[in-house]
């Protein structure tokens, strides 16, 4: 298993806060498209996917947002090697808010690296076009996790979120190392084995904008959580709309930044040196800066 760590830049809870990850060796990646999005392509190229006990198979996990947490952590996709930063929105940081009964995020949230769900490509189940970003994931387990971590997932499931007309998925999944991994082979084993937790899950997206005056999200297919070889389906179109991402030949400015630094084929391939020079103009780590009050702040519904 490759071990990955982080380098932290910046002020934690402010504008200038990164996280770069970097190979046990201390080589800077990008954790957008230098992480393998299959475990076993991190052992031999030209080997199947590993399998786990149940002929599953592993997919890595980038974590961006901690269970427990507020603050919206997110892979900055237009920034140089794709640190781990905070979202804003209208100048502001973005946190999400409390809805009780639940406290920030409820599972650890984050996304599959070489995924995109292309905004120019309309889903045929869905009828909607991606979101731009890396396919998200949900990982159901005990563990708290911290930012930048990589973890190897089973995936379970898939719930389809319209955000703002957009698709985004929301991939069910399993930390390997969890206690339960072995039991949780389905989405009908989350229902038995963890009652009320995928109840849970569809309310929180339902819910959880309407704090900043929104109305409440929509999902495809009525809310219904759809089974593992669904999921999988997804995440291989995701993963080849990805590959065509950084196989372009040239990019535009607005657009999603492909560096990276394993990617032989890739026109964006760039050195070590290169690379380090990006972590290296970035703010130097320092104190956290205090978070507003509001933070804490619980909401209620009544319906």
């Amino acid at each position: 298993m490759v071990h990955y760590l982080t380098e932290l830049r910046g002020r934690p809870n402010s504008t200038d806060y990164r996280v770069y990850l970097k190979t046990s060796d201390g080589k800077y990646i990008s954790p957008f498209h230098d992480i393998p999005l299959y475990v076993a392509d991190e052992q031999e190229c030209d080997v199947p996917p590993k399998k786990f006990k149940t002929n599953e198979i592993l997919f890595n996990m980038v974590v961006e947002v901690p269970r427990w947490s507020n603050a919206k952590m997110e892979i900055a996709t237009k920034e140089p090697l794709n640190p781990i930063k905070q979202d804003m929105k209208k100048g502001k940081l973005r946190y999400v808010a409390n809805i009780f009964p639940h406290k920030g995020y409820i599972w650890n949230y984050g996304a599959l690296p070489q995924t995109w769900e292309d905004p120019n490509h309309t889903d045929k189940e869905t009828m909607c076009c991606g979101d731009n970003d890396p396919i998200d994931v949900c990982e159901i387990g005990s563990k708290v996790c911290v930012i930048g971590q990589v973890i190897q997932v089973k995936v379970l499931g898939i719930l389809a979120l319209i955000d703002e007309g957009e698709t985004d998925w929301k991939v069910i999944a399993i930390n390997v190392e969890d206690p339960d991994a072995s039991s949780l082979n389905s989405i009908e084993d989350v229902r038995k084995i963890k009652p009320g937790h995928l109840e849970a899950t569809l309310d929180w997206f339902k819910k959880y904008k309407v704090p900043d005056g929104k109305p409440e999200n929509k999902f495809a297919f009525n809310g219904q959580f759809k089974d593992k070889d669904f999921a999988i389906e997804v995440i291989k179109s995701t993963h080849s709309y990805w590959k065509a991402l950084v196989m372009r030949k040239k990019m535009k400015g607005d657009e999603i930044v492909c560096q990276n630094t394993s990617l032989c084929e890739s026109p964006f391939k760039c050195g070590d040196a290169e690379a380090s020079a990006v972590v290296e103009a970035a703010a130097e780590y320092g104190e956290p800066l205090p978070v507003s009050s509001e933070v804490d702040k619980w909401h209620f519904f009544t319906k």
